[in-house]
């Protein structure tokens, strides 16, 4: 059943990478990815392999040592769940990060192969977007009136 939902973890994530990659200017493409809700599918996996076995995770992250935590993942429930907790946060880093170019107008050409290298090396992907959010002016906000 570990390798099933392991197998499974990157299937629940795709569509939705595959959205914001290749098809960034869809008008359904924004409206699905603003739910965070896109997340609970690995995020229900991680669930699934931790459950069974928290008093084993609980301990490797409340009192972290690296060879406990190495052989919390070294084992295939240790490595299952590690691979859905990164899939289901890559995801919600990605989903950011498409939601937030959009509204600061980055061009999707920038992004798309910038999502691409998050969902491979996710730290270094969000450390690229905020170097290029950085050189980005922000939009102008228009200024909220209140009528009187």
């Amino acid at each position: 059943m570990t390798g099933h939902l392991f197998d499974l973890t990157f299937l629940f994530a795709a569509p939705f990478w595959a959205l914001m990659i290749l098809a960034p200017r869809w008008r359904r493409t924004r409206s699905v990815i603003a739910s965070p809700l896109i997340c609970v599918p690995p995020l229900a996996v991680y669930a699934i392999l931790v459950l069974p076995n928290f008093a084993t995770f609980w301990s490797a992250v409340t009192s972290p040592e690296l060879p406990a935590v190495q052989t919390l993942l070294g084992s295939s429930v240790g490595a299952a769940a590690g691979w859905a907790h990164f899939i289901g946060f890559d995801l919600f880093l990605g989903r950011w990060i498409y939601l937030d170019s959009r509204s600061r107008g980055i061009h999707s050409l920038v992004i798309s192969p910038l999502l691409l290298f998050t969902i491979l090396l996710a730290p270094l992907g969000v450390l690229a977007y905020l170097l290029i959010r950085s050189l980005r002016a922000p939009r102008p906000v228009p200024e909220l009136r209140m009528e009187t």
